[in-house]
């Protein structure tokens, strides 16, 4: 008997009912198995007049290649297009002349597993005609049905008062290898890594072959070990390559793919000029650490006695939740990492105002002056636009840190 999946409720479900108010397309993309459907179909159907295609069925997806204008004049509107990048541009060309006629907001909103926006073609097709929400693996704050939102919060300079977290790492390991994904969040550490194991054959082999011409792919699956093996550092081409004996172009090519397909998020460097030495090499991480540590081979024991794979698995799990608090925030900051010589900032938060705030993680309860020392140099070198501070650490309070500065229990996240 298959588990049973629990419907959370989604941060970007406001922003897709605010696109569907005023824009003529809205896309919603993220990784398969992340819940794009399920927002999707709750949104549109709510007038109960929509009509549904999914491209993932052959006939359907036949149709839609084969006479892509007879299928989208055939749809009633508003139109709920699942997996719509299996239909190939010229369907969006065709949604583009439907909707260049007809100007009315909430014509379409399309799914897509794949960055479809890769192609140019697709790209001037939707150009002022399309309003784009990512769909991430579950955050957290959802999976706790929280409304606040830690962003915001950082961003308020009042990081979340908390005072009896559950102390050190035993207290996360459920958290960190369970992940995101509804469907693998249900299951058992072992039917989990079958879970996994079956999804990247599905998404590598599907997904890929959607937005690219490239037929010697082969290595993709090693090439993604290799990622989530340097998962939270720098991410350099030139020595992947080495590692995997592929060109550095290639390796950057595929990453890129990786990053298509919503399995890899790359963070480019903050360079504010600050000072000399500044790195300006892009972070990579794996969008979900429950299959971060199910690429590292890591189960519970090794998240919790080696740490590499701790603090490799903390900075990404933040790094991520972060990412996907950012999407519904009030201020939709940028997010960055920085690093200047052998100094480094985990993250850095830039809104549109220019204000900034910064994060660090340690997977440890002690606290040190040297964990936030970084913290301080950056508040202290952009005093002005400094707005807040926090220092994650596995202890079981809110501790302030001096001016604007404050450890936070992990569980800040999602109170």
């Amino acid at each position: 008997m298959q588990p049973s999946i629990e419907i959370f409720p989604r941060g970007s479900s406001g922003l897709v009912a605010d696109a569907l108010a005023d824009t003529r397309v809205v896309l919603l993309t993220g990784a398969r198995q992340t819940g794009k459907s399920t927002l999707a179909e709750q949104l549109i159907q709510g007038g109960g007049s929509a009509s549904t295609s999914n491209l993932d069925e052959a006939p359907i997806r036949e149709a839609a290649t084969n006479d892509p204008e007879g299928f989208i004049a055939g749809l009633r509107r508003p139109a709920f297009i699942d997996e719509v990048q299996r239909g190939g541009p010229d369907l969006f060309l065709a949604i583009k002349r439907v909707v260049d006629e007809d100007k009315s907001p909430g014509q379409f909103l399309l799914t897509g597993s794949a960055n479809v926006l890769r192609s140019r073609r697709v790209w001037e097709a939707l150009t002022g005609r399309v309003e784009i929400v990512n769909l991430w693996p579950l955050a957290q704050a959802e999976i706790e049905r929280t409304t606040s939102n830690f962003v915001d919060a950082l961003f308020a300079g009042r990081p979340p008062v908390i005072t009896d977290a559950p102390i050190g790492r035993e207290a996360l390991k459920d958290r960190l290898t369970a992940g995101g994904y509804p469907e693998a969040r249900v299951r058992n550490p072992g039917r989990r890594n079958r879970w996994f194991d079956s999804y990247l054959k599905t998404t590598l082999e599907r997904d890929l072959q959607d937005i690219s011409q490239a037929h010697k792919l082969q290595q993709m699956p090693s090439l993604l070990r290799l990622v989530a093996a340097q998962a939270a550092n720098l991410f350099v081409p030139s020595k992947l390559s080495q590692r995997i004996g592929l060109h550095r172009e290639t390796v950057d090519s595929h990453v890129d793919l990786l990053e298509a397909i919503f399995l890899v998020h790359r963070l480019r460097a903050w360079t504010p000029g600050i000072g000399q030495r500044e790195i300006r090499h892009s972070k990579a991480y794996v969008v979900d650490t429950g299959l971060l540590l199910y690429l590292l081979g890591a189960d519970e024991k090794r998240l919790l006695e080696d740490d590499q794979v701790t603090g490799k698995a903390l900075e990404n799990f933040i790094a991520m939740e972060i990412v996907r608090l950012a999407e519904w925030s009030r201020d939709t900051p940028s997010i960055y990492h920085y690093r200047r010589g052998a100094e480094e900032v985990d993250l850095v938060l830039e809104n549109r105002a220019g204000e900034i705030c910064a994060i660090e993680a340690k997977a440890s309860v002690t606290l040190r002056e040297k964990d936030w020392r970084q913290l301080a140099k950056l508040r202290d070198a952009r005093p002005d636009r400094f707005r807040c501070g926090v220092l994650f650490y596995t202890g079981e309070k809110t501790v302030p840190l001096g001016d604007r500065l404050f450890a936070v229990p992990l569980s800040g996240l999602w109170t």
